[in-house]
Order: structure tokens, then sequence, then C-alpha cells
């Protein structure tokens, strides 16, 4: 940024529409590829966790140890392997997301009363029609949570993935910063992501109620 320059410039935002839209799908599309694969990775985690409850320590450790690696550190480990790819940064992306929804699945599922499954059984439900058919409806407005919160922590996460090549909306941040500082680009690129935050969270709120009802009635 140049003495003198406004901090934002309007006829630049206006004339590089197009570059927002395409890093809009850019960073849509890293976020629902790792929101979409950690929650198949923790759902069946969950399972098996609740099936067998010796697993719990070992898998939440490891999700654990995942969540609490810096993002930059984790990258800089996987680019020697993977190199500058897609790959790379969903790796990263799906790992933190593990631990957040692997908590609220089998938190949500632990927390439907005992009666509620005996009443199930009692009707004749197999194991698998009470998953699908009384657990899971029950324990969704939990779920859910789990992944409004991977949602938001991921959108802001793709950012980093500028580093490597990345990034959705973190390419403009890193942009502005390499041409000396320009607050345009990085002004642009910062609320943006926060818009697509914000958004994304009230979408799954809308979703969440929609497959919900009975929560908003209580």
């Amino acid at each position: 940024m140049t003495p003198g320059e406004p901090l934002i410039r309007w006829d630049w935002i206006a004339s590089h529409l197009d570059e927002f839209a395409f890093r809009l799908g850019e960073h849509f599309e890293l976020t629902v590829i790792a929101v979409g694969v950690g929650l198949v990775i923790a759902f069946a985690l969950s399972l098996l966790i609740l099936r067998a409850p010796r697993t719990e320590g070992p898998i939440t450790w490891v999700s654990g140890t995942l969540y609490t690696i810096p993002s930059l550190a984790l990258f800089a480990l996987l680019v020697p392997y993977t190199g500058f790819t897609v790959l790379t940064a969903e790796i990263g992306l799906v790992s933190y997301t593990l631990l957040i929804l692997i908590r609220n699945i089998v938190r949500g599922i632990r927390g439907i009363p005992a009666d509620v499954r005996e009443a199930a059984v009692g009707m004749g439900y197999a194991p698998r029609e009470i998953l699908w058919r009384i657990e899971l409806p029950l324990a969704l407005a939990v779920i859910f949570a789990g992944i409004r919160v991977a949602t938001i922590s991921t959108i802001g996460l793709v950012t980093v993935t500028a580093l490597i090549g990345q990034g959705g909306f973190g390419f403009l941040i890193l942009t502005g910063m390499q041409r000396s500082f320009f607050t345009t680009e990085m002004i642009a690129g910062a609320v943006l992501s926060v818009a697509l935050a914000g958004a994304a969270d009230a979408l799954l709120v809308l979703l969440q109620r929609r497959l919900t009802p009975w929560t908003r009635a209580a």
C-alpha cells in the first residue's frame, strides 16, 4: 500500500468480480469435499466406537493429535509426498474435521434415553433399523451442531491452503500481501471468507430445522 492510496479501491473490486466468483467456487469445493469426506470417515469411526467402546481411546487420541497439529506444519509434512495439490489440501482439511464430528456423533447417539432403545427392541426393530430409524434421527440435532462447527472451521482453514497453491479466498489475501500489502485485495479475501462462513452456517441451520422439525416445536 502506497501513501495516499485509499484503503479500498472500489474500481478494482468491480473489475475483479469474475475472480471473486472463481475463488468462491474453489473455496466452496474444497470445503464441501473436506466436510463430506470427514463426515463419512467420522461416521464409520463413531459406529466402531459405539460397537467396540475400547476403540474410543485410540481413535480419540489419533483424531485429537491431528487436530492439534498446526496447519502450516501439517501441510509442510505432506507436500514432499503429495506435492502442491488439492490432495494435500484435502488430507489436512479432512484431518481437522474428524475430532469435532466424531465427538458429536458419538455424544448424540449415546444421549438417546435407554428406554427409547428398549421400546424399539420390543417392537421388533433390528439393530440396523434402530440405528437408522431411531438413533440417528434423534441424534441429528447434536450431529448437525458438529457439522456446523466443522464447516465454519474448514472455511477458515481453506484460506491457509493458499500457501500450497489452493486456498479460494485465501489466494486473494496471499497475493494482496505479496503486492506490497495491497489492502483492497486482502480485505476482499477476508470479508468474502467471513461472509461465506456466515452463509454456510445459516444454510445449515435452515437444513437442520427442516430435517428436525420436532426440535423447533420443542
